[in-house]
Order: structure tokens, then sequence, then C-alpha cells
């Protein structure tokens, strides 16, 4: 059990930032917050150097591909406070068009490498990073291969057809 409850969390965050950070419904026993590109530096620096919510440590950095949205693109932050044992997810969505996001390595070194993974497999800039280039993929690969644009199979496969089956 933490120190602190899901409750004191939304109320500390409400309370700093009102209208700026919203809880979003998703059932999850992690508080769950959307912001905008533009207050995401402010939300993170203030979690991490608040004195009672002390959220310093970066769990994970990622995206999310939703091609049906209208913001199809999601950028999501886990924290966790190690000192009140309670972690949180933030996420701060973005149009398909403009995908620039401030980078987080100003607040967490090890946001480097997780935004380079965001970055090789979604195609998400993140502004100011000091080394934004690919990390798991070739160097000349055109596409980014998380994002939900492609196939999942090759219609043109033959060893796929429903007559080698009995169907």
């Amino acid at each position: 059990m933490g120190k602190i409850l899901n409750e004191e969390v939304f109320d500390q965050i409400n309370l700093k930032f009102g209208e700026k950070v919203r809880l979003l419904p998703e059932m999850s026993d992690l508080l769950n917050f959307e912001t905008d590109r533009e207050d995401i530096i402010e939300v993170l620096n203030y979690l991490k150097s608040d004195t009672k919510l002390q959220f310093n440590f970066l769990t994970d950095l990622t995206a999310v591909h939703y091609p049906e949205r209208e913001k199809k693109f999601a950028i999501i932050y886990h924290l966790h406070s190690f000192v009140n044992n309670i972690r949180i997810r933030l996420k701060v969505f973005l149009d398909e068009n403009d995908l620039h996001i401030p980078t987080a390595t100003t607040i967490w070194n090890g946001a480097n490498w997780m935004e380079r993974e965001t970055y090789d497999y979604f195609g998400i800039q993140f502004d100011g990073h000091p080394d934004l280039r690919r990390i798991l993929n070739v160097d000349d690969m055109t596409v980014f291969p998380m994002r939900k644009e492609f196939p999942l199979e090759d219609p043109n496969r033959v060893d796929k057809k429903d007559y080698f089956f009995g169907r």
C-alpha cells in the first residue's frame, strides 16, 4: 500500500493545474491523466520535483497509434514514486500531421533512449533531444513499423491460400 492514495494524487494535480491536466476514465489501478503538448514539460517537472508527490522515476515512455481517433498518436509516460510507492500514467495526444513534442531528457536522462525508440518505431519528433536518430532499425529505413498503416499480411503470399488448407 502506498503512502499516498490515488485520490490525494488527483487532488494535488487538480489543485496545481486545473483543466490543464484531465483525468481519463480508463479502468486501471493506475491514475490516467491527459495533458497537452504545451504543458507536458511543466507537468512532468512538477510531478518529479514536488516534495509530496516525488514521481522521480520515469518507468517508460512510449507511443500508441490509434488510427480511428481524431488525434491518432498518444505519447505515454509512466511515472513511479518510490517514496510513496505509487505509479501514474500521463498521455499527450498528437495529430498525425504534427508529431512534435518537447523532450523529457531535460528532466530524466533515461528518457534519451526511450525517446529514440519511440521515434524509431512511431516517427514522433522529440524537440530538443540531444541525439534523435534510429536506435533499433536500420538508418536508411523510411517507414515507422509500429504505425498501423500497413496490412497485417501480404496479399500476394501464395502459401496462405485457403485451398492449401482444404477450405
